[in-house]
Parts: C-alpha cells; sequence; structure tokens
C-alpha cells in the first residue's frame, strides 16, 4: 500500500479509538506503524539479492473494568479487518482477570524538539544507490588484503513511520529513518583461517562510512591469521563496544528493567542509592540523543521520551519504567514502553543507554595494559546468568597486548566473571563512544578478570 501521511495516520488510530469505546471499551489506544525497508544482501563477496518490505498495521489495546485486550492487523485499508481487530481485543479482554494495579493509559504532554531523526536523503534512496554501498564495502576490504574474504553483509535503509492515539487524548505521530551497512569476513593464508570478524556503521542520517567498514573487517580478519594460545590467569582486559554490548544485554540489561525489579527478578532490586559500579561510571538512558539510533520524541504508549540517569559516578539512581509499571510505585513513567511494530503490546526497553566517555584516547587506554588482552566480540553472553551476572564466554577475536602495545591475536580464550563485578572493576573509560543498536558506549578496562586459556 501506498505510504500513509501523518493526518491519515493519525485520523485512523483516532477513529480506532472511538470504534472501541463504542463498543464497550473502558478505556483504549490504537497505535499505527509503517515501516518501509530496503536491504541489499551480501553473500560469499557477491551482492546477491535485494528485499524491498512495506509492512503497515493496526494494534488495539484496550481494557474494560481493568481487564486488557490486545489484538492487531495488517489489513488499515479494511474497515472489517479492523473492526474484526477491536473486537478481537474486546473478545480477549473478557478472558483475562481484572489486573488490580492498571490504573490508566497515559495523559498527553509536550514533547521535546528531537532533531536529526529523519533524512529526506535517506527516505529517496533507490536500491541501486545501496549497492553502491555495498560495492564500495566489497573493494575496501579486497583493496585491504588479498588474503581477505567477505562470507556475509548488508547495506540496508528504512523509514518508519507511527501514530498513536488513546481515549485519553493522546493523539501523536512521529517518521524517522535508518541506514547502514555490515561486512563480515575471514582471512585466509595457507592452511591458516580465522575467525569470522564483524565491522558495521549505523546512522539516523545519510552519513555512514561504507569504505571505513569494509577497511576494519578486512584488517581485523588480517591481524587473526597468526594465533598464539595464552596461560590462565587473572588479567586486566580492554573491552571494546561489540563485546560490552554482548555481556550488557543479557545482565545489566534485565537489571535496570522496572519490570524485573517488581518481580524479584533483578539483583539491582533495593539498591537504588547504593554504589553498584566503580566512581567513573555514569549511565544515562537517553532517549533524545543527537542522532541515537533509538532516538524519537515519544515511546510506545505517547509518552515523551527523556534522559533518565540510572548510574551517577557508580551509583544506582533510577529504573526504566513504563506507564504501568511507575503507576505501580506512584512514579512518572521514564518513557521506556517499546514496541516491535504493531504486532506487540508495550515492553520495557531502553532507548539510547548512554555510558559517559572519558577523556582517554584509544591508545592510552591500551598504554595502561601491561599484560592483558583486548575484546572485540564475545560468543555465549546469552547464557549468563541475569540474575547472579555471573557468565561464562568465548572472546573471539581477542588479542593480547604486552607493555602498552597490540602484540598477537590469541585462540581459544574464554572469559569468566560477573558483571556486577566487572561494573566495579572499570579503572579506565577511553573517548571513542560509537552506537551500537541501544548502547552507546566507548571502551573500558577491566581489571582482575578470569582468563581461561590453555
Amino acid at each position: 500500500m501506498e505510504a500513509l501521511e501523518k493526518e491519515e495516520m493519525l485520523n485512523l488510530a483516532e477513529e480506532a479509538v472511538k470504534a472501541a469505546l463504542k463498543k464497550g471499551a473502558t478505556e483504549a489506544e490504537a497505535y499505527i506503524y509503517e515501516g518501509q525497508t530496503t536491504e541489499i544482501g551480501i553473500e560469499r563477496g557477491q551482492i546477491t539479492n535485494t528485499n524491498r518490505l512495506i509492512d503497515s498495521g493496526l494494534g488495539v489495546r484496550l481494557s474494560v473494568n481493568k481487564s486488557i485486550g490486545f489484538s492487531y492487523t495488517n489489513m488499515l485499508e479494511s474497515k472489517e479487518a479492523i473492526e474484526k481487530t477491536i473486537t478481537g481485543a474486546l473478545n480477549a479482554s473478557k478472558a483475562i482477570a481484572p489486573d488490580q494495579d492498571w490504573t490508566s493509559l497515559p495523559e498527553p504532554k509536550p514533547y521535546a524538539a528531537v532533531k536529526e531523526i529523519f533524512d529526506p536523503q535517506i527516505s529517496e534512496l533507490h536500491p541501486e544507490d545501496l549497492v553502491k554501498i555495498a560495492s564500495l564495502m566489497l573493494e575496501a576490504a579486497a583493496n585491504t588484503d588479498k588474503r581477505v574474504f567477505p562470507i556475509e553483509g548488508s547495506a540496508g535503509a528504512a523509514v518508519i513511520s507511527t501514530a498513536l492515539a488513546n481515549s485519553n487524548g493522546v493523539s501523536s505521530f512521529q517518521k524517522g529513518t535508518i541506514i547502514e551497512c555490515s561486512l563480515a569476513t575471514i582471512a585466509k593464508d595457507g592452511n591458516a583461517v580465522t575467525p569470522v570478524c564483524f565491522e558495521f556503521n549505523a546512522e539516523r542520517s545519510y552519513a555512514i562510512k561504507p569504505e571505513w567498514v569494509g577497511q576494519e573487517s578486512a584488517r581485523r580478519a588480517i591481524s587473526t591469521l597468526k594465533t598464539k594460545r595464552i596461560k590462565t590467569k587473572n588479567a586486566k582486559l580492554i573491552l571494546t563496544q561489540f563485546a560490552l554490548q554482548s555481556l550488557v544485554e543479557f545482565t545489566l540489561k534485565p537489571a535496570v528493567k522496572a519490570d524485573n525489579v517488581q518481580r524479584n527478578q533483578s539483583a539491582f532490586k533495593g539498591k537504588i542509592g547504593e554504589q553498584v559500579a566503580s566512581d567513573r561510571i555514569t549511565i544515562y538512558d537517553d532517549g533524545l540523543l543527537l542522532g541515537g539510533l533509538r532516538t524519537w520524541p515519544f515511546d510506545g504508549e505517547g509518552i515523551p521520551h527523556q534522559k533518565t540517569k540510572i548510574i551517577e559516578k557508580g551509583v544506582l539512581k533510577n529504573f526504566l519504567h513504563d506507564h504501568y509499571t511507575a503507576k505501580k510505585e506512584g512514579q512518572e513513567s521514564t518513557g521506556n514502553a517499546s514496541r516491535v511494530g504493531y504486532l506487540s503490546t508495550p515492553q520495557i526497553e531502553p532507548t539510547n543507554l548512554h555510558l559517559m566517555p572519558g577523556n582517554q584516547t584509544p591508545d592510552q587506554i591500551i598504554d595502561e595494559v601491561t599484560d592483558g588482552l583486548i575484546v572485540f566480540h564475545l560468543q555465549g553472553a546469552h547464557s549468563s546468568n541475569p540474575l547472579s551476572g555471573d557468565f561464562s564466554v568465548v572472546a573471539t577475536p581477542a588479542w593480547q597486548i604486552k607493555k602498552g602495545e597490540i602484540a598477537n591475536a590469541t585462540r581459544g580464550v574464554m572469559l569468566a566473571g560477573n558483571i556486577f563485578e566487572v561494573l566495579k572493576s572499570i579503572t579506565g573509560i577511553a573517548n571513542n563512544e560509537r552506537k551500537l543498536g541501544y548502547l552507546v558506549a566507548p571502551w573500558v578496562i577491566v581489571e582482575n578478570l578470569k582468563v581461561i586459556g590453555k
């Protein structure tokens, strides 16, 4: 279907709310999503396919005397389908016991001005433009070293629009763009084959660097051709953003979500005001971050995005809330209700989880390590224990650092530890922050982490 304009999407959402109330809902919310995505695929060093997807739909959430129902449809042009969706949500509410903690849907609040979330140049890109981006990556990798073989990758762009209305007067629309490119490579030299090395770049405006992605993924692969084993020991490590994100995803992120706290599934429950990390650590959730990949005016319930202090100089300050969890505690939502398109009810997720950078360059950070590792990627972080924070992961690729210099790649290395102890053991923070999905962070130095080698 053709792209829906702002007024059309808002009118459709508002009409769905009115229809739900007319059918007997106590209160109602309509969320409309439209995403247009184009992606160029790379496999085995070749551009192989072009995928273009337009997905749009309506999700209806409503309450009937504190019983919550939800239903959705992807047939926005059919009044009959929308009516069935509303009826489906009403029927779902009748099958669910009342939730006595439910208060209401949110009421309207003013939104902050948000810049650089929509770039018309991205919205006007054609597949051949993305083919050029993919080609630039491949050429840069090939020109770096002939021993490099691209395994897979992509170049993609998306335009996303959402409209939300509820029976308390919220009526909001937002539109944004994103563009990305990524490349995974290996290197071969004789019988030596490296692990897969990956790099990517994503931006809200048309400012990506495909040549850099190609060069970095190739350079990293070449540097892992010659490896050495290391002995088991406790060592000083540099965690790059990719490695840090893997650990945060399955440990720290669940710990700061208010729904987990309220279900006694967070290691941080009852620790507001306590020291939970090194005093060097300050972390915000910033839904208004300039250029942030998850920056928007409002969240999945129409609540304004904001900047929320999570940890300040190591002290736990706040949890991430949606409207429901906030009202259970007599607080205001932090604007962290997130949706996967129109297919789901809101779930608490970070916007841009921002670990504030230090003032040291990457070279200065490396110079601080006499005998340790720099780790770019981790495997197995999904098996971490979110309650205890314990993890045991494979570090690949990783490089040994000796006397402030990157000496050689390693192989067969595992790391074992606890994320909450890692947070307390961070002694250095670089100034090279970058955006990886919801995480915005620099490199960090961690003291005394167990490295399991031969």
